[in-house]
């Protein structure tokens, strides 16, 4: 099913494609933050991805719920936007020499990561409580606030010392 084909019909079916598909960046986060972690110099980074990594597999779970909460199939459905940005995100960091820039970059890229998935849960929650299940909107809005604080503490760590590093 893609985005915008008559498969989706109604809110409820578009509700249930973007919970698969941030059910695939989800399981895709879980396969690359381990990587972006041992490519991390800065001791907190790397702390933070692994940290991250244990909250994303959480989110997985939660997601697990919402699915089953909603008496929809677990099911993933392949989101380009992820594979894209993690992608990029290899790219850039193969490119990078200086492993001081390197871990500027890998903050770049785990915040393009967070910026998308705080963009999907905030429309999955809005969506949730249109559809009368505020439940599942309960349980969405756990993830999304923990998305938010993960992209907060990677700003924090970038504007306090990755970056400065980095620009020395």
């Amino acid at each position: 099913m893609g985005l915008f084909t008559k498969d989706i019909k109604t809110m409820n079916d578009l509700f249930v494609h973007q919970l698969q598909d941030i059910y695939y960046a989800e399981q895709q986060l879980v396969k690359a933050l381990p990587k972006m972690a041992a490519k991390a110099t800065d001791k907190q980074l790397k702390q933070g991805f692994l940290t991250h990594l244990d909250e994303t597999k959480i989110h997985v779970q939660r997601l697990e719920q919402v699915f089953q909460m909603h008496g929809a199939e677990i099911k993933a459905v392949t989101c380009p936007a992820i594979d894209g940005i993690i992608k990029e995100a290899n790219e850039t960091a193969g490119e990078v020499e200086d492993t001081k820039v390197l871990d500027a970059a890998l903050i770049n890229a785990a915040q393009a990561t967070e910026h998308y998935e705080i963009a999907r849960y905030g429309s999955l929650i809005a969506w949730a409580r249109q559809l009368g299940r505020n439940d599942c909107a309960s349980v969405l809005q756990k993830t999304l606030d923990e998305e938010k604080a993960t992209d907060q503490k990677l700003t924090s760590l970038a504007e306090g010392k990755v970056n400065l590093k980095a620009a020395s």
